[in-house]
């Protein structure tokens, strides 16, 4: 299951982009996982653990990724960490989504995502499960 914790969250990672270029590991790419979020979310290509091809930026290195991809294998591969998606855009929503029927996930959020129904998001913040963006907006208005 989703779990979100909105507002300030002083375990959560927070910069995303530094952490990402400490921790990356070459083989994350090799996941179909990944390829699908670079794919989906930067409309590029994996083409080896080192390579990826942009549509707009030519042949870059995995560094180069957009900090809403970094996020998401940061999520995916990292589960004993509290990661600010924050950096994500509501392209990224269905992604978390995927890697939380897999197993427990907790972000930290600081806007509200836009998360595709049907879905159940605990908030952690009220001890709350919402079903839809409807209650989702309700409980986050009172947070960020």
């Amino acid at each position: 299951m989703l779990h979100i914790y909105f507002g300030d969250m002083p375990e959560a990672i927070y910069n995303t982009e530094v952490y990402f270029k400490h921790t990356y590991e070459e083989e994350w790419l090799e996941d179909d996982f990944a390829k699908a979020v670079i794919k989906g979310v930067d409309k590029s290509n994996v083409l080896d653990k080192q390579l990826i091809q942009s549509p707009v930026l030519g042949m870059i290195p995995p560094l180069m990724l957009s900090g809403g991809t970094k996020t998401l294998l940061l999520i995916k591969n990292c589960p004993d960490q509290v990661f600010n998606a924050s950096t994500c855009g509501d392209n990224c929503a269905k992604y978390i989504l995927q890697i939380a029927k897999k197993r427990d996930v907790t972000i930290n959020l600081r806007h509200v995502m836009n998360f595709p129904a049907p879905f159940e998001i605990y908030i952690d913040n009220d001890d709350v499960i919402v079903k839809d963006m409807d209650q989702l907006l309700l409980v986050a208005a009172k947070h960020v």
